[in-house]
């Protein structure tokens, strides 16, 4: 009997399945060993030396595999492949008392019976460089967050922590909130006509754009009124127009950080969800025969765009077979990485294109589904033909001023006959332009001035946060996920909708290791250090050079910032919500699903509450004794909608209710928001289902604010 130690059941189940009898398949749950979590864990005497334990509650499963082990003819470690699975597979073997020089090593790269087979037909020795790369990157961590979070304890408040990566992310998040705050609008105009083509009817829209072929930016109204007057009497003619064909190639094959951003943009997933679905589809799913698990995507944990040869042939195959030679291109499409990327991974891709999503749907769950056709029509669309876009603009003269029209159709849809990126959705939306000739009249049909403010930078969503941190080297795939979530938890940063905005802790926080640890928050200097890591795995320099160089500089910083960094006092704000419990006025903490009252009579008292957030909408079903519908967060953090008057009266909704009745029953309209509808009320009776679009008052003004 052959002994096969993954990390998860499912993964365990889905390669039982695979190998058949003779292997036995257990699973570890994860680390097995790690640091201590009351103490330091590593001897800064004697070379870093790390001291480690069996984690908590894990002893059983460790004794079980050790039992196991001693019975089997071989032992295998199939934990994934990137550090993270080094290391579990190297404290595997210590804790095991594996052979050192026995190939009992297996990586593989998809969870399929080829891949599955072909890897255990070359095991390979433990990887000293990988483990030792995973092994420094703890120590660091472990260095910063355990000497400067108790700093933060001591001077801010308890509870709280720092980290080589959250701590620059958080950082990122508090510099655009600043350059938010500073920044000031400025006014400017656009003047928008409207034109009809005098014998075909075709209307179009052109913006104006300067005189005697130059720009003119207009600034204020008045100059807007002044270019109107001139424009009164004036004829419009096409001037020039330009016809010409460009082509739009396919996105490459998703990372773990364009998966992210998708995911965000197409689904609205936060970066945790989409990590929690794909691991789902990589470790394996039923589908098919009954009990035939099998992984429908590669590993997910990437930052390479690299597919194999076999994956691209078979995606040429389908395209060939589904679409036709005109989609298909001369030769596979090969896509550059990004610098700092693992080549040796693969790009997240589907196992086998020839599961088509529909296909599979029945044995998915709605959320499997969605992220399994996002990657899959995203590799199949990576490797077919571009697309083919006629493009026209046209110049369109009134005396001496001029307009500008432009548009595209698509001529050939090529790769967007499966899949357009999120970005490149929003750009299509763009003014369809008839055909004009040179020299032809038009008619005017109105002239409409707008008026415009400059509007701040963004604040940061999980998927624009992502894109920062991989396009800057802060972190590697595995960290982004766990990062937000930690700099959400701890109550550095809230949600608005999908925005990330630091909370008043979070600037706190932040300038306090801005002023004492200026390398920690350094961009730059994370980059740097994750790539000095990069180079431990490929065996170019030694791990405990690189704690060395880290660690010396560290030390007396953290000692000037024990000496010099001063106590800072934060107040709760005080609310007009009294305590049941006690008769104390509750005040508002921060906490992992946002903002929350509690009694400040803690510990003695820990009565706690959702804040109530009045929507000034009448409860439909109080009768006499009226309430209000209030928001309010659900034990998983979802925002729900119900009666102030609860627990006597259990109204409730999920959307947002707004302050008017349904025209044709009567019943409370509510809010709901789409990318394909826009923003409408509907009928909170869905069986009416009355429906109408939201009106906003840009529309209403004819100078329009945007």
């Amino acid at each position: 009997m052959k002994l096969v130690i993954v990390e998860s059941p499912a993964k365990a189940r889905t390669i039982g399945r695979l190998l058949g009898k003779g292997y036995q398949v257990k699973a570890s749950m994860g680390h097995l060993v790690d640091l201590p979590k009351s103490q330091l864990g590593i001897d800064l005497d004697n070379h870093f030396k790390p001291k480690y334990i069996t984690i908590r509650g894990k002893g059983k499963i460790l004794q079980e595999l050790k039992e196991a082990g001693k019975k089997a003819d071989n032992v295998y470690l199939a934990t994934d492949p990137d550090r993270e699975g080094e290391a579990i597979s190297w404290h595997l073997s210590e804790t095991m008392g594996l052979e050192k020089d026995a190939p009992c090593r297996v990586v593989f790269n998809e969870i399929t019976k080829d891949a599955v087979k072909k890897a255990f037909s070359k095991p390979r020795l433990l990887d000293p460089n990988r483990f030792e790369a995973q092994q420094a990157r703890r120590i660091l961590d472990r260095l910063v967050g355990y000497s400067i979070s108790p700093l933060l304890w001591k001077k801010v408040r308890k509870g709280l922590s720092a980290g080589r990566v959250q701590s620059v992310a958080l950082k990122l998040i508090c510099d655009r909130e600043r350059e938010i705050q500073v920044f000031v609008p400025e006014e400017y105009w656009t003047i928008e006509a409207n034109f009809r083509e005098l014998y075909d009817n075709n209307t179009f829209k052109a913006r104006f754009h300067g005189k005697q072929g130059k720009k003119v930016n207009l600034a204020t109204e008045d100059e807007v009124k002044e270019i109107l007057a001139l424009l009164e009497h004036s004829k419009y003619q096409v001037s020039r127009v330009r016809v010409s064909d460009r082509k739009r190639n396919p996105a490459p094959p998703f990372t773990t950080s364009t998966l992210q951003q998708e995911a965000s943009r197409k689904l609205g997933f936060a970066t945790k969800k989409t990590m929690i679905v794909a691991q789902q589809l990589y470790e394996g799913i039923e589908v098919g025969k009954k009990g035939e698990s099998v992984g429908l995507i590669t590993y997910m944990r990437t930052d390479a765009t690299r597919v194999s040869p076999q994956a691209e042939q078979e995606a040429r195959q389908f395209i060939q077979g589904k679409y036709g030679e005109d989609y298909l291109p001369a030769k596979p499409r090969r896509f550059g990485s990004q610098k700092r990327a693992q080549e040796a991974h693969e790009a997240i891709r589907p196992t086998s294109v020839n599961r088509e999503p529909d296909k599979i749907k029945q044995f998915l769950t709605k959320d499997q589904y969605r992220v399994y056709k996002l990657i899959w029509e995203r590799f199949l669309a990576s490797q077919m033909e571009s697309a083919v876009l006629e493009q026209i603009r046209a110049d369109i003269s009134a005396g001496e001023f001029i307009f500008k029209a432009s548009g595209s159709k698509i001529k050939f849809p090529g790769f967007m006959v499966l899949y357009i990126e999120g970005e490149d959705e929003e750009k299509e939306k763009e003014n369809e332009l008839p055909l004009l000739q040179e020299g032809q009249n038009l008619e005017l049909l109105a002239m409409e001035p707008n008026q415009h403010f400059t509007q701040p930078p963004p604040r940061y969503t999980e998927a624009t946060l992502v894109k920062t941190m991989e396009s800057q080297g802060i972190g590697r795939p595995s960290t982004y996920s766990p990062t937000i979530e930690t700099i959400l938890g701890r109550g550095y940063v809230q949600k608005e909708k999908k925005a990330l905005k630091p909370t008043e802790l979070g600037f706190i926080v932040t300038d306090q290791l801005k002023d004492f640890f200026p390398e920690i928050l350094d961009v730059e200097f994370t980059a740097q250090l994750e790539d000095k890591l990069d180079q431990v795995e490929s065996g170019d320099i030694s791990w405990l050079k690189v704690l060395d160089e880290f660690y010396e500089p560290f030390k007396s910083r953290l000692k000037k910032a024990e000496e010099e960094m001063e106590k800072v006092v934060i107040e709760d704000e005080q609310t007009e919500e009294v305590c049941p419990q006690c008769g104390k006025n509750l005040v508002k903490k921060h906490g992992r699903y946002g903002p929350f009252l509690a009694c400040p009579g803690f510990p003695e008292c820990r009565y706690t509450m959702q804040p109530k957030v009045d929507t000034g909408v009448a409860c439909p079903q109080c009768g006499d004794n009226q309430g209000k519908i209030v928001e309010r967060r659900s034990k998983k953090g979802r925002k729900f909608f119900g009666c102030s008057n609860y627990p006597d009266c259990k109204f409730v909704l999920w959307d947002k209710p707004v302050n008017t009745r349904c025209p044709e029953c009567g019943y409370l309209m509510v809010e709901k928001s789409s990318k394909k509808e826009g923003t409408v009320y509907r009928c909170g009776d869905k069986s009416c289902g009355y429906q109408e679009k939201k009106v906003s008052e840009n529309e209403k003004s004819p100078a329009k604010q945007t």
